[in-house]
């Protein structure tokens, strides 16, 4: 398994990474104060001076399969109007739900996007995703074998098809280039 991370260099300064990242907490979501920056764990953190809570804001899961059929040619689909980076082709992928298991989310997401059915093995690239910054999502690619389905784009895909490694149409995520590049591609 290999890895990318496209975050900046971890620093010892309490206050780097305040304003970094859009999406941040202005209020309590216990009591409805306004939060305000206290340091905690070596980071100024929004907390709030009524109830105590701090937020630690973590990454959301996102979980991605990676299918290759009978001639090796690889499985994306393109971002549909409303999705991330529409009109760009990626390895079908999604966020993990809350309390849903990792596999279990990489499979739902291969069916929402493609139509297909696919065993979920071990994964085969981790990497940290920044391409929306208010959603920083840890990535995990995981090896399937296709079992089943019928091949259709749905959900926030509106194109699916397989490519070979040197033919591959414009990717959305530098995430999915860098493991396919892995790949000696």
């Amino acid at each position: 398994m290999h890895s990318h991370d496209s975050l900046p260099e971890a620093s010892s300064d309490p206050d780097r990474g305040f304003g970094e990242w859009p999406g941040e907490f202005r209020f309590c979501p216990m009591c409805g104060d306004s939060l305000t920056r206290r340091l905690v764990g070596g980071k100024r953190r929004p907390a709030c001076e009524s109830c105590g809570f701090v937020h630690f804001r973590n990454p959301g899961v996102g979980a991605a399969v990676v299918l290759r059929d009978e001639q090796d040619r690889l499985l994306l689909v393109r971002r549909g109007p409303h999705a991330t980076r529409a009109g760009l082709w990626s390895i079908p992928a999604g966020y993990v739900d809350y309390g849903e298991d990792v596999r279990a989310g990489a499979a739902r997401e291969l069916l929402e996007e493609t139509g297909l059915i696919a065993t979920i093995g071990e994964p085969v690239w981790v990497a940290t995703n920044t391409h929306d910054p208010a959603k920083v999502t840890i990535g995990i690619w995981f090896a399937g074998e296709l079992t089943g389905g019928r091949l259709a784009a749905g959900d926030d895909a509106d194109d699916v098809g397989w490519f070979p490694l040197g033919e591959l149409p414009p990717l959305a995520f530098d995430t999915d280039g860098a493991y396919i590049a892995s790949l000696g591609a």
